[in-house]
C-alpha cells in the first residue's frame, strides 16, 4: 500500500477544536509554572542543557537515521521527524511523579523547552525534512513557510502559556486549585480528540496502522531510551534521569497532528503516525513509570532493611 497517496479527512471546525484543546494544555502547564522554575534552571543548568541537547539535536538526528534504517515511505518518515521535532507533552510531569522522579525538574524543563520550541520546531522540521531523501518532496510540495508555522505555534503554545503564567503570578492560590483539573481535563480531551479523529477515518487507520504500528513502537522506545541514556551519560542522579527520560520520550504529538492538517493537508502517513503516537506514548509511558516506581520502592525497602538495627539479645535468667 502506498501510504504517501492516502489523505485523512478533517473538518476545518475540528481543527479549531484541536487548537483550543492544545492551547488549554499549555494553559494548564503555565498554571503550574512560576518565575522560580526559570530561576532553578539558571542555578542548575546541567540537567536542562542535557535535556535540550537530547531533544533538539539528538532525537531528530536519531529519528532521521531510524527512518533510513527502517526504509519507511516518505510520509511516514516525515511524520516521525515531525513528532521528534515537537515539544515535550505535559503528561511527562505526571509520569515523572508516578515514577518517583524529580517533578520540580520536570516542571522547569517543560516550561523552558516549550517556549524554546516555538522557534526551534519550524527550523528543525525544515532542516531534517528538507534533507530526507523521500520526505523532502512533501516539504517542497507545500513550500513550508517557517514564519507561518512559527506564528501558528506561537498562537497555540505561546499565547495560552503567557495567559496561564500571568494568571499564576496574579492569583497563585486560584491557579493552584484549578491546575490539577486543567491538566487532566486537557489530557483526556486530547486523547478523546485523537481517538475520535482516528475513528472518523477508520478505513484509512485500519489500512495504514499495520504499517506504522511497529514503527511508532520502536520510535517511542528509542526516544525514551535516548532520554535515559543522555541523563545517565551526563552523570545525573536517578530522580533526574527519570525526569529527562520522560521529557525526551514524551512528545506533544497532538500539536504535530494539528500541524499535519494545517500545513500538509492531512497527509495520511504523517497523520496516522502523529495520531497513534499521541495514544501510544501515554500507554508506554505509564507502563515504564509504574515499573520504575515499583523498582525504586523495592530498592528503598531493601536499603531500609539492610540498615535496621538487630534486635538486642535476651538477658539470661
Amino acid at each position: 500500500m502506498n501510504v504517501d497517496d492516502v489523505v485523512v479527512s478533517f473538518a476545518p471546525g475540528s481543527l479549531v477544536i484541536l487548537n483550543v484543546v492544545l492551547g488549554f494544555i499549555m494553559f494548564g502547564i503555565a498554571l503550574d509554572t512560576s518565575v522560580d522554575d526559570f530561576k532553578a534552571v539558571a542555578k542548575a543548568p546541567k540537567a536542562m542543557l542535557i535535556a535540550l541537547v537530547a531533544q533538539i539535536v539528538l532525537l531528530p538526528a536519531v529519528t532521521f537515521g531510524l527512518t533510513l534504517l527502517l526504509n519507511v515511505q516518505g510520509s511516514i518518515a516525515l511524520g516521525m521527524i515531525l513528532v521528534a521535532c515537537c515539544p515535550p507533552g505535559n503528561i511527562s510531569q505526571v509520569l515523572t511523579y508516578r515514577s518517583r522522579g524529580n517533578v520540580a525538574l520536570s516542571v522547569s524543563m517543560t516550561a523552558v523547552t516549550n517556549v524554546i520550541y516555538i522557534f526551534v520546531l519550524p527550523l528543525n522540521l525544515a532542516f531534517w525534512g528538507g534533507i530526507h531523501p523521500t520526505g523532502r518532496e512533501f516539504i517542497e510540495a507545500v513550500s513550508l513557510n517557517g514564519w507561518q508555522m512559527m506564528a501558528e505555534i506561537l498562537l497555540i503554545i505561546g499565547l495560552p502559556f503567557a495567559l496561564g503564567f500571568a494568571l499564576r503570578a496574579r492569583f497563585p492560590r486560584f491557579a493552584a486549585r484549578v491546575q490539577p483539573y486543567a491538566r487532566w481535563i486537557s489530557l483526556l480531551a486530547l486523547v478523546g480528540f485523537i481517538v475520535a479523529a482516528l475513528a472518523g477515518n477508520w478505513a484509512v487507520f485500519v489500512a495504514v496502522l499495520p504499517i506504522v504500528l511497529g514503527v511508532v513502537f520502536l520510535h517511542d522506545a528509542v526516544a525514551l531510551g535516548l532520554g535515559y541514556a543522555s541523563a545517565r551519560i551526563g552523570g545525573l542522579p536517578p530522580r533526574d534521569r527519570k525526569a529527562i527520560t520522560f521529557e525526551v520520550g514524551i512528545r506533544n504529538a497532538g500539536l504535530g497532528l494539528g500541524l499535519v492538517f494545517a500545513f500538509f493537508g492531512g497527509l495520511g502517513g504523517m497523520a496516522v503516525v502523529a495520531g497513534w503516537w499521541g495514544v501510544w506514548d501515554i500507554i508506554a509511558g505509564l507502563v515504564v513509570a509504574t515499573l520504575w516506581a515499583r523498582h525504586s520502592k523495592r530498592r528503598e525497602t531493601d536499603a531500609a532493611a539492610s540498615v535496621s538495627p538487630s534486635p538486642a539479645p535476651e538477658a539470661s535468667a
